[in-house]
């Protein structure tokens, strides 16, 4: 077989591929950055032009290819040749130029989206990266609180003597007690409740008015009179149901400090809890003013109904002790820092 026409039309085929493949990189700007669309479609017009010049010279090109088949894969079923011939002045021939073309027109897309991509992996990164420094200043915060000194404690390991005492007393004694106590409906339970809330209006109403408060002593003794009457002797808390007559509870702790005077050392009191001089010296001034001192005569008597009150209320809190000190790094630090806390909270009210 004559090769001869062969050789000319892939040299030709060939010829043209580079010229167009030239000209496409200079007009398509590849190297000034300028987009790649134009080499895009001179990639196309190479394909067209390498197309048209197969069908020039398909009739050499398929009897070339059924050779080039033959010698190849023997052992296969040999196409017919007039199927070899169709299919090559038809289907289109991926020349060497003409992949050339299309690769550089690749390559100059890649690089003009790789700075869009690598700044929005770094945009990702420093956004990660601000995000997690958030999260450890949150965590520091959260459990920074506890190494705060929110109070002078200068007998802290007396104080934490007594803390392991009172948490001893709580799960041994007042927290059994309380689980019999609580066999009681709890309507009856937050019964005696506000009755003991109501007995103790003196306290809260002579400490607001100590205070200049005015307006949160007549709320308290609105509330005391609506209990007192519509409420049964303060078994329903009638008052309730409206909410400018449930004021935060004043004490003579809370008037010292509107006085000036500051809370003083921390103090853990064995049985009654945390407190501090300022606010332990107002807990003995508010019994003088507690309607159950007055009425009960008998000391072992009062603090028998004292003894009472405590187990009551805390049948009705099981629970919230026990999640406290186990969200806690440190109990003792988490008690004193949330006492003080609530406390200024009182005072500021």
């Amino acid at each position: 077989m004559n090769v001869d026409p062969v050789k000319k039309a892939l040299f030709f085929a060939a010829l043209t591929v580079l010229l167009i493949v030239f000209g496409a990189i200079g007009s398509a700007g590849a190297f000034n950055n300028e987009p790649v669309d134009r080499t895009l479609h001179h990639a196309q017009v190479t394909q067209a032009s390498a197309n048209d010049t197969v069908e020039l010279y398909g009739l050499h090109i398929g009897e070339h290819l059924a050779q080039q088949t033959r010698r190849s894969a023997p052992t296969q079923p040999q196409t017919p040749a007039h199927v070899i011939i169709h299919r090559a002045a038809h289907e289109p021939v991926e020349l060497p130029g003409q992949r050339f073309s299309l690769l550089m027109a690749q390559q100059t897309q890649e690089s003009a989206d790789e700075p869009s991509e690598s700044t929005g992996d770094e945009k990702l990164g420093e956004a990660k990266e601000d995000e997690d420094d958030e999260y450890d200043e949150d965590e520091d915060d959260e459990y920074g609180d506890e190494d705060v000194a929110l109070i002078s404690d200068p007998i802290e390991q007396g104080n934490r003597d007594f803390y392991a005492f009172n948490d001893t007393m709580y799960f041994w004694v007042l927290k059994p007690l309380a689980r019999v106590w609580g066999v009681i409906p709890e309507e009856l339970r937050v019964s005696v409740r506000n009755v003991f809330y109501n007995i103790r209006f003196p306290v809260r109403f002579i400490n607001c008015l100590l205070q200049a408060k005015g307006q949160k002593a007549s709320y308290e003794f609105g509330q005391f009179f609506i209990n007192t009457t519509v409420g049964f002797l303060g078994i329903a808390n009638v008052a309730a149901n409206y909410p400018h007559l449930q004021p935060s509870k004043e004490d003579l702790g809370q008037t010292f400090a509107v006085w000036g005077i500051g809370n003083g050392a921390y103090l853990m009191l064995p049985f009654f809890g945390p407190s501090s001089v300022r606010d332990g010296l107002g807990r003995l001034g508010d019994t003088f003013l507690d309607p159950i001192w007055w009425l009960v005569e008998d000391i072992g008597t009062s603090l028998a109904i004292r003894a009472g009150e405590t187990v009551n209320d805390t049948s009705l809190r099981i629970g919230e002790y026990e999640a406290l000190i186990e969200a806690a790094l440190d109990p003792y630090i988490m008690i004193r820092n949330a006492y003080v806390q609530n406390r200024n909270k009182l005072i500021a009210e």
